[in-house]
């Protein structure tokens, strides 16, 4: 196992079409799964775009810049893996998270009930753009985006919109989602004592949002909290950045690293001031 999953040192013809061949099938599939679970109830629409910058407090273009980061960034280690140049990896490896969100947007265009988002393809670009800016200005990722959630008391409130278990939480309360940028102290001191694997990690989520749109509660017989935006400052760890020579450890904290670790944590809320956190997840 550890050999297979050891990067090849040179193009391995075999690897690299494995990667196209899987990566074209998964997202196919779940394009086709996509489409069916959750489009085909919907009436369909000449292709038209909406302006939803305003709602959840931008929480839901955070996600879609995370989702396309370790896309691409999953994309490119796979390509990696295969021996495929540098070169390649940023260019087919990484644009694959933004290439298969922007098909979601032209899912989200031809729907009566959506459309296309001009916020969430920006949002996908700069996801995409920070992977390949970090590779290209360092050859390494110092700055990696992360994500933590927790339940709220908002999900039973609306369970059809935030969520009525906790998978579906995890995707649509966006009350209990945080978005980190997680940097890694070492990267930028490389002559420093600090470990190479501890972090500062930044932070951002919301509360108090039980629709998209604050204007939109009236139309809720539902008890209308105060929406506010939260900062949070704590640290964390790069998995990637702790000595292994195991290539099958190599992977589980690659896979691990897109979650932040629980850690004290300083919260700066919009308007209720600063809050201490002894462990934030």
């Amino acid at each position: 196992m550890d050999g297979f999953l050891k990067p090849s040192d040179s193009l391995n013809i075999k690897r690299q079409n494995t990667v196209i061949i899987s990566a074209a099938v998964l997202a196919t599939g779940t394009l086709i799964g996509l489409n069916q679970l959750w489009y085909a109830n919907y009436p369909k629409s000449d292709f038209h775009f909406i302006n939803d910058n305003s709602e959840w407090l931008q929480m839901d273009k955070v996600g879609h810049s995370f989702s396309s980061y370790h896309l691409g960034r999953f994309g490119a280690e796979m390509l990696q893996w295969s021996g495929t140049s540098k070169k390649n990896q940023l260019i087919y490896g990484a644009g694959i998270g933004f290439a298969f969100l922007t098909a979601v947007e032209v899912f989200d265009g031809f729907s009566a009930e959506w459309g296309a988002s001009s916020g969430d393809i920006i949002a996908n670009a700069s996801g995409t753009a920070l992977y390949v800016s970090q590779e290209l200005l360092w050859k390494e990722q110092r700055i990696t985006p992360k994500f933590s959630f927790h339940t709220t008391q908002y999900a039973s409130q609306r369970p059809e919109v935030l969520g009525s278990s906790f998978g579906e939480q995890i995707l649509k309360d966006y009350n209990g989602q945080t978005y980190w940028l997680s940097v890694n102290l070492y990267s930028f001191s490389k002559q420093s004592k600090i470990p190479k694997w501890l972090n500062l990690a930044l932070g951002y989520g919301a509360d108090g949002m039980i629709t998209g749109n604050k204007e939109n509660y009236s139309q809720n017989s539902i008890s209308n909290p105060q929406r506010f935006r939260q900062l949070y400052l704590s640290f964390d760890v790069d998995l990637t950045k702790i000595n292994t020579k195991s290539h099958f450890l190599k992977t589980i904290f690659s896979v691990l690293n897109t979650v932040k670790i629980p850690a004290p944590t300083i919260e700066i809320r919009q308007f209720n001031g600063i809050k201490w956190h002894l462990i934030y997840f």
